[in-house]
């Protein structure tokens, strides 16, 4: 018994004690590690937009909303193992706790491999249907093959780090990746300035670093000694614990499936203004998915502690959680977004020194980035939501909201006006009308729920 109930200082207790402290002693390394990780793959756009060209940074960038498309029904589903862990671990259920960890950990890595299949075959039939210039369309293809051949680390890590996270411990995945961060920039120097690999060799860069970071991570879970130690003997797929995993998961994963469609629209869109366009809107939305990952960590943050307290009976903190989260994401989106739009021609060198890339990145970055507090908010309502347990009612209005409106806005408002300007201006409105859509399903649902504490009935290992 003592191996499933010692307490370690990394793990969090979500169910007690003052919220605004504990929501960012979890959501600070989150929020460090996801910058780690998305510099993976700014990395690559920097080194290939300096030492390579303008051409290439938009191959690299061109796969971005195609390599989401494809992936973001297996990171759903990670979502789901991650509600059901900080539930059981809550109410302290070892044995479907066990198997859903066990389960979660081979449906990632099976995933994987279902993905290279699938992005050494659709790759360059995609990338050609999304109209990828041909000066782009090879370097593109090669970026893609070669990251997905890493696919089942990337999964195998996500699945492992929402396991963890599941629990409050947001600190070793921040070191694991600060690991990997630091080994794919030099890689990154080391293949492209010194052997010449272009495209390749960040691509290759971003596999290995991906490997040690997934390594470190299932090392730590095989050697723990708490409720989630993970034991590679007993990786099995039980149908009950996948049968719960895809209930809450997949409608997440579907979700992430159709906004990827929306934005690879979006995508097709700006690629029919040209290459310089194409780099201008790679830079700028690399430069504003530091802002997403920033505000993201609030909307994880919104799931863990919503499901712990569900999981506890601790029914009085799901209102005030839901606040801290609102409010930090807005401050953080607020502040970093308007922020980057000003530092725009700053930040914009970073990445091209060609004025025409850096004139279009500033246009994304004014319509785009200084909105982007509004996404935060939109996702932290959709988290308190899973975190209670629902999971299609959030991807409805999601499907309908954000992507469904947006699609409507690409084939009617922006073929009137086909301006750059008009087209990202979807993203403001889509994110504005999905909010609202998401606070009134959070005020009708909390009301089935009791608002005063209850004692959980412990369950016996």
């Amino acid at each position: 018994m003592a191996l499933r109930t010692r307490k370690k200082s990394y793990e969090l207790d979500m169910c007690s004690g003052p919220l605004l402290g504990k929501i960012l002693v979890f959501s600070v390394p989150l929020v460090l590690s996801s910058i780690l990780q998305l510099l993976f793959n700014a990395a690559d756009v920097i080194v290939v937009g300096n030492f390579v060209g303008d051409t290439a940074l938009a191959a690299v960038g061109s796969t971005g909303s195609l390599i989401n498309l494809l992936t973001n029904l297996f990171v759903g589903l990670s979502i789901g193992s991650n509600v059901l862990v900080a539930r059981y671990y809550a109410s302290r259920d070892y044995d479907r706790l066990e198997d859903t960890i066990h389960t979660s950990v081979l449906v990632s890595v099976v995933g994987g491999v279902i993905l290279i299949v699938v992005g050494v075959i659709f790759a360059r039939p995609l990338l050609l249907l999304m109209g990828t210039p041909s000066d782009v369309i090879d370097q593109a293809v090669l970026y893609m093959v070669i990251y997905f051949v890493g696919m089942p680390m990337m999964l195998l890590y996500n699945f492992g780090s929402a396991i963890l996270r599941a629990v409050g411990d947001t600190r070793r995945p921040l070191y694991f990746l600060l690991i990997a961060g630091v080994l794919n920039v030099c890689l990154n120097l080391l293949f492209v300035i010194v052997f010449g690999w272009g495209v390749a060799g960040v691509a290759v860069a971003t596999v290995i670093s991906q490997c040690v970071s997934t390594a470190l991570i299932v090392r730590c879970l095989v050697k723990s000694d708490t409720m989630c130690r993970l034991n590679l003997r007993k990786l099995c797929i039980k149908k009950d614990a996948l049968k719960d995993i895809a209930r809450i998961g997949l409608p997440a994963g579907l979700q992430g499936c159709v906004f990827s469609i929306s934005n690879v629209l979006i995508q097709s869109s700006i690629n029919s203004f040209g290459s310089l366009a194409m780099a201008g809107s790679t830079a700028a939305s690399n430069i504003e998915g530091f802002v997403y990952v920033s505000m993201n960590a609030f909307y994880q943050a919104a799931i863990s502690f919503t499901s712990q307290n569900m999981g506890g009976r601790r029914y009085s903190r799901i209102n005030r959680i839901l606040m801290v989260c609102l409010s930090c994401a807005a401050v953080v989106g607020l502040v970093m977004g308007v922020g980057a739009y000003l530092g725009g021609d700053i930040l914009l060198r970073l990445y091209t020194s060609d004025p025409q890339v850096m004139a279009y990145g500033i246009i994304r970055l004014s319509l785009v980035s200084s909105t982007y507090f509004l996404c935060g908010i939109m996702d932290v309502f959709c988290g308190s939501l899973r975190g209670m347990g629902y999971a299609i009612m959030p991807m409805i209005v999601s499907l309908a909201g954000a992507c469904g409106l947006r699609i409507v806005w690409i084939c009617t408002i922006f073929q009137f006006e086909h301006t750059l300007q008009m087209l990202y201006l979807c993203y403001a409105v889509s994110w504005i009308l999905t909010a609202l859509a998401h606070c009134i399903c959070f005020l009708v649902m909390r009301r089935r729920w009791p608002k005063q504490d209850e004692e959980p009935a412990l369950q016996s290992a």
